[in-house]
């Protein structure tokens, strides 16, 4: 019997018994991120510095232009003795403050205090290692081996889940596979985040991981690699003579729509006769991929979302050929987040899809993140995205056609048939079906 917490080397942990509906998810992504930067360099960071400083709110425009053209702080109306100034006094700071500071921390509290200065809780400075924990959700990929492990009911921990392509694939490890060593050292005693952890942040290219198979202990060594993580999956569902397809989205990270395009023509070929998409608990990701991903579904010309940038509002359309025109049912709820309320609020409004469970989050803006030099991400808020009709959901949520609560049940007992909200998405796409 397997425990309900599994972690895999990109440092996941999952509820297995109700992944799809966590209510709590502040630790989440939750934020559309419409690009990334990296390779700051000292200057640039001071200039986002200054501009964070005497421009406040205005930071987002500004950047943009500063990270090309870091020489023309005077033509932006910085200037040269408040760029001064600054350099002055962290200069002094550093030479004459009566104890010894670490630069790079005197350096990371400034620009924390500057975002923090914005009042936004979606424009954050994260160091290091919480940027890599980010970029893993949001690139959609990792470097390890590609498993999933959870912890028994003995207390071993044993292979969950192998991801198609993965290393761990190629080499031939297995679901049910007992891990007993990693490398030399005995692992038997620790737990699925201590192994993840050897896994992942070994320094060596090369991992040698010792498994119990049945009765048979097997070695395995395996080069890390690139791991795609899995962000979409798939189901059909008979309802009377209609087979009515399922897509589940757990982020919209930079690979999500290669991997939706490719399950969702899967189900095609089976010949659906409606969908079902589930973004419950998806906490957010990159404005492409729900913007292409949308694409797919609205009719050339439709409205996907529109995007506030200081009161200029633009009106961003579907310039696809392709369209579908079978019945669609969102999945949402309290944890549908940003991108997850773009798609549905895209879906609702420019296609007719009904939306089902509960009210979403309530996050209506985009944020960028930079990645500076050092590994670090300076991540703000630059635009507010409305719906198609022009509704800012912020902190309010959109509101489900269908208002439905998760039957209890479902909780301890989690299946397709215990899932209410699924059920009812079910039986209204099949009696919309022409």
């Amino acid at each position: 019997m397997f425990k309900k917490k599994i972690h895999s080397e990109e440092d996941s942990e999952l509820e297995i018994e109700n992944v799809k509906d966590q209510e709590e998810l502040e630790e989440e992504v939750r934020e559309v991120v419409v690009e990334r930067k990296s390779g700051f360099n000292y200057l640039e960071v001071v200039l986002i510095m200054i501009i964070t400083l005497i421009l406040g709110g205005f930071l987002g425009g500004l950047v943009t232009r500063f990270t090309t053209k870091s020489a023309s702080c005077t033509k932006e109306g910085i200037e040269t003795s408040q760029y001064k100034e600054f350099i002055d006094t962290y200069n002094d700071i550093k030479k004459n403050y009566y104890e010894e500071i670490d630069e790079d921390e005197l350096l990371d509290a400034g620009i924390k205090g500057m975002l923090e200065f914005l009042g936004d809780k979606y424009s954050v400075y994260m160091d290091q290692d919480e940027a890599d924990s980010f970029n893993e959700q949001v690139e959609g990929k990792y470097q390890g081996i590609g498993v999933e492990i959870v912890q028994l009911d003995d207390q071993t921990v044993a292979i969950y889940r192998v991801f198609e392509g993965s290393p761990a694939f190629k080499a031939g490890l297995q679901v049910g596979d007992v891990i007993k060593k990693v490398g030399a050292e005995d692992v038997s005693s620790k737990s699925t985040a201590e192994i993840s952890d050897m896994i992942k942040n070994s320094k060596e290219k090369t991992v040698t991981i010792t498994v119990l198979r049945g009765d048979l202990e097997k070695v395995f060594t395996l080069d890390k690699g690139s791991v795609d993580i899995e962000s979409v999956s798939t189901k059909v569902f008979e309802r009377g003579n209609h087979k009515i397809g399922y897509i589940y989205l757990s982020i919209f990270a930079s690979n999500t729509e290669d991997q939706f395009v490719k399950k969702l023509k899967e189900l095609e070929k089976e010949k659906i006769d409606g969908l079902v998409i589930d973004v419950r608990s998806n906490s957010g990701g990159y404005l492409n991929s729900v913007t292409d991903i949308a694409s797919m579904f609205l009719e050339k010309g439709k409205v996907i979302y529109q995007l506030d940038t200081k009161g200029i509002v633009e009106r961003i359309r579907d310039n696809s050929k392709e369209k579908r025109t079978y019945p669609i049912a969102v999945l949402v709820n309290k944890g549908s987040a940003s991108a997850s309320e773009i798609l549905a609020g895209a879906l609702y409004e420019s296609y007719g899809a009904y939306l089902v469970g509960t009210a979403t989050y309530g996050k209506g803006t985009v944020q960028r993140a930079y990645t500076l030099s050092s590994g670090a991400t300076v991540k703000y808020t630059i635009q507010k995205w409305l719906t198609p009709k022009g509704n800012w959901i912020n902190e309010s949520g959109l509101t489900p056609t269908h208002l439905e609560e998760m039957n209890t049940v479902y909780y301890t007992e989690p299946s397709d048939e215990n899932d209410n909200q699924l059920q009812k998405a079910l039986d209204l796409v099949s009696e919309a079906v022409k």
